[in-house]
């Protein structure tokens, strides 16, 4: 088992466990916040190559994703100013943000189609943590809060979100179909 294996290890056993009570997605969640935000206070367990920024675009780094497919971490290393488009994710998901802050700002369809924006946007700093699932309402933008230095967060899906067929949005409700994969390949 690698390092960073055992590092995850009792966050994958939270999960793992929750899974097999077949525990609703809200539930499920709850009871592994507690390990993983142990985990975000611990500040350096994420190993260097999953820390690299890339001026052009957010990196996306698979962590970890059990043999079927029922969850996956990943890390997410924002540079300097760098957003996502308004996007869904077709399952639940929780996110932490280890290094720098993080913006994420929900939206929802209206009558006519169109996405608007729902609230106030999430501000999350170091240890703090946001979740979403499709029932609840998964479609956010999600940016590095931090115009002067890299931001970390890292991210639990219910599926191997690398793989997971989703969408971004223009906010005149045009869907586009993308599959993200990962940054690193070998994965």
């Amino acid at each position: 088992m690698s390092q960073l294996q055992q590092v995850l290890q009792p966050l994958i056993e939270r999960i793992e466990y929750g899974i097999s009570q077949q525990l609703e997605d809200v539930d499920l969640i709850q009871s592994f916040i507690p390990e993983f935000r142990r985990l975000l206070h611990l500040n350096d367990w994420l190993p260097s190559s999953y820390r690299q920024p890339n001026p052009e675009r957010y990196q996306q780094f698979l962590l970890y994703r059990d043999l079927q497919d029922h969850f996956s971490i990943v890390s997410f290393v924002w540079d300097k100013g760098q957003t996502t488009p308004i996007h869904n994710h077709e399952v639940w998901g929780v996110v932490g943000v280890l290094q720098g802050e993080e913006i994420s700002q929900r939206y929802q369809r209206n009558a006519l189609g169109h996405f608007e924006i729902t609230g106030e946007p999430d501000h999350l700093k170091v240890g703090e943590i946001d979740f979403f699932t499709p029932a609840l309402g998964d479609v956010h933008q999600v940016s590095n809060a931090l115009s002067d230095q890299v931001s970390i967060s890292i991210h639990i899906y219910g599926a191997d979100i690398g793989k997971v067929e989703r969408y971004t949005f223009a906010l005149d409700g045009t869907a586009k179909r993308f599959i993200s994969g990962y940054s690193n390949q070998e994965h």
